[in-house]
């Protein structure tokens, strides 16, 4: 129990940029993880016969939807936590090249080794889960605090600053 505390994150101890780099860290292990095992299936791919290329793997199309889902899935939420993390960092835009690039290598490795009778679109709706649950998350949180905080110059509050945190939270 003492040790599973002493490696908890304390929100008064630990420095912020401390912890965007540990976060960075993990996203990009993660990433590089997932990554990997996109474009270099388990079980390898079939070298001879009709079905060179493509992944022995997805002979079970079950677990092979699984794994295709659950790592693609991983892939978008690491990129997903990345991208926010080095916003305004020097050459964030070539950070942002350099992932779009990464996704669109592991959409056309994926795609190269997936069976045609596997459904494609399937990782393609698990690269979309994340970044649609990020919006509704942040649509929902402008809604509330909009309508939680309606004008109240007394306290600060206003819908101007309202909106302003509002796209704050949108940036991250």
């Amino acid at each position: 129990q003492e040790l599973v505390q002493a490696f908890q994150y304390k929100e008064d101890v630990d420095k912020p940029g401390d912890v965007r780099n540990i976060l960075l860290v993990v996203a990009t292990l993660i990433a590089s993880v997932t990554f990997q095992a996109g474009v270099n299936p388990p079980g390898g791919v079939w070298q001879e016969g009709d079905h060179a290329g493509r992944a022995i793997y997805a002979s079970n199309s079950v677990a092979y939807y699984v794994f295709l889902i659950s790592n693609t899935l991983a892939l978008a939420t690491s990129i997903l936590v990345i991208i926010p993390l080095t916003y305004k960092f020097p050459f964030h835009l070539e950070i942002v090249i350099a992932t779009i690039s990464m996704t669109v290598t592991y959409g056309s490795a994926v795609f190269a080794v997936t069976p045609h009778e596997i459904r494609f679109r399937y990782a393609i709706a698990a690269f979309a889960v994340p970044f649609i649950l990020r919006c509704l998350i942040q649509l929902f949180k402008v809604l509330v605090f909009k309508n939680d905080h309606k004008s109240d110059p007394e306290n600060g509050n206003n819908e101007s600053s309202c909106i302003s945190v509002s796209v704050w939270y949108l940036k991250l």
